[in-house]
């Protein structure tokens, strides 16, 4: 398999690959929780009785099996963006995407006539986009359907290169989410904390661009040498997805 810039989307509408995977959407939602300021941590205790963050962070993909048109098809667009190469993301399609969904839920958390119901979707789901954003397949064109349709094995296992980013570069390391959490929220200094405070979806989605260009193998057969290139991103991905929910939701609640 050739180095290629093409631009690769997330998922289609009828694809069932999960994004960043259970365990790396709940490091981000973990790692946020150890960020919040105390009026956040009141506002969200108040909201989502007995269930944290990390718990949180998956219910958008779990949902994703519920029969109902809701989550068949009016969100299945809103866990990813499209960026065409050499473009910026400007703006979204008539149905939709994380952008335009992000933009919504927040809306809705903000409302003093939204139901508590509408409220607890819609926190759960501004903690599961925000880490999709942070996975850097989630920006990019349907050429390869976010690397859906690119087939590779991972240590010998047949897979997909999406799928990869997904789940197996995190799973393969044996971490629990609290493991991870731990090793990655000690490494982050006060000054990584202010470089990263950036709120704005489309800084996020200009970084998840720029770095899948050059994520796309040479070989279908990865192993350790793909394995050491990737996962230096995995954890920065991960710091900046923790630091970046915890910031958005400080300044939504503040």
């Amino acid at each position: 398999m050739k180095l290629t810039i093409f631009a690769a989307l997330l998922l289609s509408l009828s694809s069932q690959a999960y994004s960043f995977g259970q365990t790396g959407h709940r490091v981000i939602g973990a790692i946020a929780e150890k960020h919040l300021t105390r009026k956040a941590k009141r506002t969200i205790n108040k909201l989502l009785v007995n269930e944290d963050l990390a718990e949180a962070s998956t219910f958008a993909d779990e949902q994703r099996s519920n029969p109902s048109e809701f989550w068949k098809k009016t969100a299945s667009p809103w866990h990813y963006v499209n960026v065409h190469e050499g473009k910026v993301y400007e703006k979204a399609p008539p149905e939709g995407d994380a952008v335009t969904a992000l933009e919504m839920f927040s809306k809705q958390l903000k409302s003093k006539e939204t139901s508590l119901e509408t409220k607890q979707i819609a926190l759960r789901f501004i903690v599961h986009i925000i880490g999709d954003l942070h996975q850097p397949f989630h920006s990019g064109t349907d050429i390869d359907q976010g690397g859906n349709t690119i087939k590779v094995t991972f240590f010998n296992e047949e897979t997909n290169l999406h799928r990869v980013w997904d789940e197996h570069l995190i799973e393969n390391q044996k971490l629990s989410y609290s493991e991870w959490t731990y090793r990655l929220n000690r490494k982050i200094n006060k000054k990584q904390v202010k470089a990263w405070s950036q709120t704005d979806p489309k800084i996020w989605i200009a970084e998840s661009h720029n770095l899948r260009l050059g994520l796309y193998p040479e070989e279908e057969r990865l192993f350790f040498n793909y394995q050491y290139k990737a996962m230096p991103i995995i954890r920065q991905q991960l710091q900046m997805g923790g630091i970046r929910l915890a910031a958005y939701l400080n300044d939504l609640f503040k």
